[in-house]
């Protein structure tokens, strides 16, 4: 009888310590998105004039990803693609940009990166640009995340209803970085904590530093169970400020200051990692949204040897610089297949062991493989290119690339622009090859009209105030 007591205690104990052991060992997940950040504006994807040693740092510990895409060249639909895996269409959130008094958001029924977790044990918080909606209904503690503190839309935006704003431009911007306080005079932006406004107008001096303070606390405060925090930064976005005491009075620096900023943000996240000895568990992960914000000049990045910038769907608009460090991911180097935002979701799934849910349609795809560097070409061969307004334009397969793009002035009555490049002899997308090669515009046209046919039918309807 004692034996069997014992037996049976020694069981008891060996399943909650195995219990508490899988627990444990569910790697921890802390992605930065940065806000209008260009392909050339890390010191690793080939900046000359930017100094990032931090998220370098990154680069050299893991990976780095020289053709990863983000699903659309603007912020909200761009957001609404990482969190749920779905190209904007297929989820409803693809018609440009939300504002202030916009009156939808990202359905709660989705199933988002943080939803995937939480319902694993993960603690998960948001703390930065959230962008998919300002509702209640549609906040980030609406979809998966335990607490939020950032601003609810891009920070060039007025609460409540988008007015009294200062002069735009880079003429503007260079008024705004010559006078700090602007921020407190002549802005509107709001700072929400959870689901409350909290501070009106935020103090965009402090709020990369204040983003980072709070997830370094949330790190601190959930070390022994498996974490969550997504990190979406308001900045480079215009108007751009840093605290006053790094702050170069010089506007032909504005940038080079504000990303400097981010990434001391980011080495002092990594140093909590390291002090916690959470690093070999953690996959922290360094993107951006979309491409840069060119006609700001010296308050917009650069695309380095792409072409153009946000707003469009050539490559600088859409490929971004991505760079990951984890457990399983080999150090200093580099990976040149195609992937993109829209596989985050999948491949943490996979990572974590819990399969997603069947009822959900997604277009992402489990690129594990790639992180770990054990696979050599990518699962992912296609890619489609909405424009900022969610109207098809392009699409990429292998290492061609078509788009169709309609004239601005009559669309109707002009014939559209069509143009077709090789981005492995052409990254610039200098050499138009459409009337050379019409047998491929012919069949990526028609394969890019059938994958947008499943999704247009398949789509799911966005959250809509009553």
């Amino acid at each position: 009888m004692i034996r069997s007591i014992r037996f049976i205690t020694c069981l008891l104990v060996s399943v909650f310590f195995a219990a508490g052991n899988t627990q444990a060992a569910k790697p921890n997940f802390v992605i930065i998105f940065a806000d209008d950040q260009g392909y050339g504006d890390l010191s690793c994807f080939g900046s000359k004039t930017i100094k990032t040693p931090n998220i370098d740092r990154i680069a050299k510990e893991g990976r780095k990803f020289t053709s990863f895409m983000v699903a659309s060249p603007v912020c909200t639909p761009s957001r609404a693609a990482l969190l749920t895996g779905c190209y904007p269409k297929r989820v409803g959130m693809h018609q440009h940009v939300l504002f202030p008094a916009s009156t939808k958001g990202l359905n709660a029924k989705e199933h988002t990166i943080a939803d995937h977790l939480k319902g694993q044990g993960y603690a998960t918080a948001c703390f930065g640009k959230w962008h998919l909606g300002h509702h209640k209904e549609t906040l980030p503690t609406a979809n998966g995340f335990d607490t939020y503190y950032g601003i609810p839309y891009s920070n060039d935006m007025n609460h409540p209803d988008n007015k009294g704003k200062p002069r735009g431009g880079w003429q503007g911007m260079d008024l705004l970085w010559a006078d700090p306080e602007s921020t407190l005079t002549k802005w509107k932006t709001p700072l929400y904590e959870d689901e409350k406004i909290v501070e009106l107008p935020v103090d965009q001096r402090t709020v990369t530093r204040r983003y980072t303070q709070k997830s370094i606390d949330f790190i601190k405060t959930n070390k022994d169970k498996p974490f969550f925090v997504y990190l979406p930064h308001s900045m480079p976005h215009i108007p751009l400020y840093v605290p006053d005491e790094i702050r170069d009075p010089n506007p032909k620096n504005a940038y080079i200051n504000v990303i400097e900023h981010i990434d001391s943000e980011v080495g002092r996240l990594l140093k909590t990692l390291d002090e916690l000895k959470l690093a070999d568990n953690t996959y922290i992960i360094y993107t951006t949204d979309n491409g840069p914000w060119l006609p700001f000049l010296h308050h917009g990045g650069s695309a380095g040897p792409l072409r153009d910038g946000k707003g469009t769907t050539f490559e600088g608009g859409q490929r971004v610089p991505y760079v990951m460090r984890g457990p399983g991911i080999p150090a200093g180097t580099v990976c040149d297949e195609l992937t993109g935002t829209i596989d985050l979701l999948p491949t943490i799934a996979a990572l974590t062991g819990k399969p997603l849910p069947k009822s959900r349609k997604i277009d992402g795809l489990d690129v594990t493989g790639l992180w770990k560097g054990t696979a050599q070409k990518s699962p992912r061969t296609e890619f489609l290119h909405y424009t900022s307004r969610g109207d098809l334009e392009g699409i990429r397969s292998e290492n061609w690339k078509l788009l169709i793009k309609k004239p601005r002035r009559n669309p109707n009555n002009n014939p559209p622009q069509v143009f077709l490049f090789d981005l492995s002899k052409d990254l610039g997308e200098k050499n138009n090859l459409a009337e050379a090669k019409p047998e491929v515009v012919k069949e990526l046209r028609a394969r890019m009209t059938a994958l947008d046919t499943e999704i247009t039918k398949n789509a799911r309807k966005p959250w809509f105030k009553d």
